[in-house]
């Protein structure tokens, strides 16, 4: 399974590089603010986001049965907990906060706060709330891009509670490989994904955020298709998915989903106009349906392309796939330092050099922090 570093690998750089065209493209909120942008790198980022994280899921799932045959239960979520809760809370209290105040003090119209008392009155919320606050929420704390590793966690409890019930009240698990998925399975998963994308998006349109418990930062309009996507990934292991399912099959799905790809990247302001980011609109069901069939058609594409161009070891791709995790922390950050020594320049000239030195800079940097003595333990 050398393919999976690989391809994880090349979803911690998409990460990066689709964080390093925000501020030139995308019409969503970013810490960066600037005049103007791009068309092809606003579609480039829509098309990427329809699978990313989705697959991201898929593959992190992959492993979980394993992990838990091997570990048991406690020792799996302890496990994980080790692994994933240090970088949450340092993300919390330490990364995002650096990236809020460097936004507050240059896109607020505000007055100017001291980092002290921006932690404790703005980021915090220990202070009262500004009148006129422009947001993007009150007060600053957020979770940001660590919702994916609190999502993580949280798909960990719900496994451990499933196999939990399932060894105790369910039928013994099936040593036989199901085999892959025919093309009409494919397509009811891809249809009942779509459909409730659509129903979630009703009240909560695309980049509608909650609290979820409070805690767990949740965009419910992608939900349905992450969720299915992490069952579908501890599926692809018990039935064997990802070492039966046919070359021919996947790069015809590959095909599909570059077709669409291509589509947006080229017509991609034509097409807007058919789509809504959510409510009970048709430009909202159709946006569900062509980003699900998108999403579905690129992660099997992919995972067949990755097994026949990249299923070889590799010291220098396994070493990088594992500081994944770590990457993802910290990339931010380096983003955005880089985002705003650029602010003067086109978005095309802008965006290459934000995207290669900040893709480079937080693997060197994610390299360092794990060869820390003490920053190692929890990164």
């Amino acid at each position: 399974m050398h393919h999976l570093d690989a391809l994880k690998l090349f979803l911690v750089v998409l990460v990066v590089v689709l964080h390093a065209a925000q501020p030139y493209g995308p019409a969503d909120w970013w810490y960066v603010e600037r005049e103007g942008g791009s068309d092809l790198l606003a579609e480039a980022t829509r098309v990427g986001g329809a699978f990313l994280m989705s697959l991201f899921l898929f593959v992190s799932a992959y492993f979980v049965p394993a992990a838990h045959d091997r570990l048991g239960g406690a020792r799996f979520l302890g496990r994980r907990f080790r692994r994933f809760l240090p970088l949450v809370l340092v993300g919390f209290f330490v990364v995002v906060p650096v990236v809020m105040y460097a936004y507050h003090q240059n896109f607020r119209d505000h007055p100017p706060l001291g980092p002290l008392a921006y932690y404790t009155d703005v980021y915090l919320g220990a202070g009262e709330e500004p009148a006129g606050w422009t947001g993007p929420i009150w007060p600053d704390r957020q979770f940001a891009h660590l919702w994916f590793l609190q999502h993580l966690l949280v798909y960990a409890l719900l496994y451990v509670g499933w196999r939990w019930a399932a060894d105790r009240f369910g039928r013994p698990r099936s040593a036989a490989p199901a085999g892959p998925p025919g093309t009409v399975a494919i397509l009811g998963f891809t249809a009942a994904v779509a459909a409730a994308t659509f129903l979630l998006r009703v009240p909560y349109p695309v980049d509608t955020w909650i609290p979820l418990l409070e805690f767990i930062q949740t965009e419910p309009a992608d939900l349905a298709l992450q969720a299915s996507f992490f069952w579908a990934g501890t599926a692809a292991y018990r039935r064997g998915w990802l070492t039966t399912f046919s070359d021919r099959a996947g790069y015809a799905w590959l095909a599909v989903g570059g077709v669409l790809a291509a589509a947006h990247l080229a017509f991609g302001p034509r097409l807007e106009v058919l789509y809504a980011p959510g409510g009970a609109t048709a430009g909202s069901l159709v946006w569900s349906g062509v980003e699900t069939v998108m999403c579905v058609s690129l992660s099997i594409g992919l995972l067949v392309l990755f097994r026949r161009v990249a299923d070889r070891p590799s010291r220098w791709v396994a070493g990088a796939a594992a500081l994944g995790f770590t990457v993802y922390l910290v990339h931010v950050p380096v983003v955005v330092a880089l985002q705003y020594a650029t602010l003067g320049l086109d978005p095309w000239p802008a965006f290459l050099l934000v995207a290669a030195p900040g893709t480079a800079a937080s693997l060197a940097l994610a390299w360092l922090l794990a060869r820390t003595p003490v920053l190692r333990r929890f990164l």
